[in-house]
This record gives structure tokens, sequence and C-alpha cells, in this order.
């Protein structure tokens, strides 16, 4: 009895065993499915990416293929800017020597127009004269006539004082008659005043003829330097444009150096807190003590700092693999959440291979928004019958 009961409790643990080894085959032949299922999944998934790989091959060769062409394009618009600066230079040439020559034309009309307004005033004057040309007619005929009435009476005057009628006629000057000697010297003292008037007047005319000459001289040379008057002031006046221009840069250079010096003045005071702080903390250092809370303080803004700069470099990196994944096959981006297209069947005597969907793909309900909030669950009442 006893051999019995000890063989019945070794068969019934074999009998364990057994059903633990077919349970381990078991869990094995669904292992098996399972990587099979992965490695048909993993097959379809390398074919995808190799598909994948070929179109961005593509898409990179015509990428390559738009950029040579875009390059072109790119060197035959530099040429055709640069065209249009050589016809831009040409045209302001053009530009300054139409000025220069509206500058000659607005002189010559304002010469032509000082010349019309003398001819105009002399008009103005002479029709002015006109209305009294008669009467001045008439009293150049008065005066004609009393003209030849007086060269008349003179003449009978002359006449009567070469042959008097009577003894009365005759006058006599009073005074002494001069003898000859002071007569000599009356006549050496006309002679030499006569000399001296002679002398004064060849002086008066040597320095009339000089000065005719110099205005000659200088009406001549006004009337040649009127051009070159006009070469000069253009010329200054390009002088005083490119002063202006020069000015204003040279006030941008002084407002910037301004500007680089107060920066200057800025990093030195900057450079000398860092040298004290930096002294202070070697000495604190030296002599053992802690260093300030507010090195504390910036040593953990600093750590801070680059966790945040990893974090935003993670998420980038995140956002960029998101977006690569984003990519379906037919080259277009999504954001949407993708949702099976097909499934697996549970069939034993299929091979568990993916099966698309028919019409009806499997429903999908979308998450609750933030408004769900403020909508009152229904209360049910009862049905009372």
């Amino acid at each position: 009895m006893l051999k019995h009961a000890n063989n019945v409790t070794i068969r019934e643990s074999m009998q364990n065993d057994v059903r633990k080894i077919a349970s381990k085959l078991q869990e094995m032949k669904e292992k098996k499915e399972a990587q099979l299922n992965n490695i048909d999944r993993l097959a379809n998934m390398i074919t995808m990416i190799e598909e994948e790989m070929v179109q961005l091959r593509k898409r990179y060769e015509k990428a390559v293929q738009h950029r040579n062409e875009s390059g072109v394009q790119l060197i035959e618009r530099e040429e055709e800017v640069c065209i249009f600066y050589e016809k831009i230079n040409i045209q302001e040439k053009m530009k300054l020597n139409g000025e220069i020559e509206i500058h000659l034309l607005e002189e010559k009309i304002r010469f032509l127009k000082m010349k019309i307004a003398e001819k105009q005033r002399q008009i103005c004057v002479t029709q002015k004269l006109l209305p009294a040309k008669r009467s001045l007619d008439a009293d150049l005929a008065v005066l004609q006539i009393q003209f030849s009435q007086c060269t008349d009476r003179i003449k009978d005057l002359e006449k009567q004082f070469i042959k008097p009628d009577g003894e009365n006629r005759a006058r006599f000057l009073p005074g002494k008659d001069l003898t000859e000697k002071e007569m000599i010297k009356k006549l050496d003292k006309l002679e030499l005043q006569l000399a001296k008037k002679e002398e004064k007047l060849l002086e008066k005319d040597f320095i009339y003829e000089q000065v005719s000459r110099l205005t000659d001289r200088l009406c001549s040379k006004t009337q040649a330097c009127k051009q070159d008057t006009l070469l000069l002031a253009k010329k200054m006046n390009g002088y005083q444009r490119k002063i202006k221009n020069a000015t204003e840069k040279m006030m941008a250079v002084v407002a910037e150096l301004s500007m680089k010096q107060a920066l200057t003045i800025e990093l030195q005071k900057e450079v000398r807190e860092k040298e004290d702080f930096i002294f202070t903390c070697n000495s604190r250092i030296e002599k053992g003590l802690p260093l300030n809370k507010e090195i504390e303080k910036e040593w953990l803004k600093v750590l801070r700092d680059e966790e945040m700069h990893a974090l935003a470099i993670a998420e980038k990196s995140q956002e960029f693999l998101e977006a690569d994944n984003r990519q379906m096959p037919n080259g277009v981006y999504t954001t949407a959440e993708q949702r099976p297209n097909a499934y697996i069947p549970e069939a034993e005597a299929t091979l568990p291979l993916p099966k698309p969907y028919g019409a009806l793909a499997p429903f999908k309900p979308s998450e609750p928004g933030a408004n769900m909030r403020h909508i009152r669950k229904p209360i049910i009442k009862p049905i009372e019958i």
C-alpha cells in the first residue's frame, strides 16, 4: 500500500511535469507565432522603408536637379542685375549731363530775360516820350526861330561895334596901361598856368586811357570767365555735396564710436567687478570660508539654463523625429494620429498576415474636449407604469 501510494504520488508529479512541459511548449509555440508575426511585420516595415528610401532618393535627386537649375538661374539673374546696374550708371551720367545742359540753358534764359526786360524798359520810356513829341517839335521850331533872330541881332551888334556911328559909341577902359616888362611877366605867369593846366589835362587823359583799357580788359575777362564761373559753381556744388555726405558719415561714425566707447566703459566696469568678485572668492577660499549665497544662486541658474537648453534640444529632436514619422508613404506630412487600417486574423488555419479593413473600418471615438466640464450629466428619471 505504501509502495502503491508512493507510485501514485510519483505518477502525479510526473503528470504535473508533463503538463508543465506541455504548457511550456504551448508558450513557446505562441512565442514562435508572435515572433513570426513580428518578423512578417518587420519585413513589411523593411519593404515600406526601402520604398520610402527609393522615394527619398528620387526626391533628393529632384532637389539636387532643382538646386542646380536654381543656381544657373541665379547666375543669369546676377548677370542681368549687373547689366541693369551698368544701365543705371549710364542713365545717371546722362542725367548729370542733362542737368548741366539744363543749368546752361537756364543761365541763357535768365540772360535773355534780362535783355528782354531792358528792351521792354526802353520801349516803355520811348512810349512815354511819344506824347510829348509834338509839343517838343513846336518848342524846337520856336527855339530855332529865336536862335535865327538872336544870330541876326548878334551880327548887327558886331557891325555896330566894328563901325560905330558916332563918337559916343566908343568907351575907354579904366586903369593904367601895363609896361612891357609887366606884360612879359604876366604872359609868363599865364604860360606857366596854361602849362600846368595842360599837364593836368594830359595826366587826366592818360588816367582815362588806362582806366578805359583796364575796364575793357576786365570786361573781356568777365565775358571769358562766365563759363569758368559756371564750371566752378558746379564743382563747388559737387564739393559741397561731398562735404555734406562726408560730414554725415563722420557724424554717424562719431555716434557709433561714442556707443562703442560707452560699451567699452561698461565692459571695463564689468571686468573690474568680476576681478573684485574673483579676488574676494579666492580670499574666502584661502581662509576656509564658504562662498556667498549669490554664487550658489547663479550656479543654480546656470544649471537650470543648461537643463532647459538640453530639454529644448531634446524637444526639437523629438519634433524632427515626429515630423519624419508623420510623413506618409505618398510623401504627405500629417499631424493626425495613425489609425489601424488592417488587422491580423486569429484563425489557426490562416497565416498571421495583416488584412486590410473593408468599407467598415473600426470606429475610434475622439477624446472629450475641455468644454465637457460645462455640460451636466443627464438625470435619468424612473419610468412609471
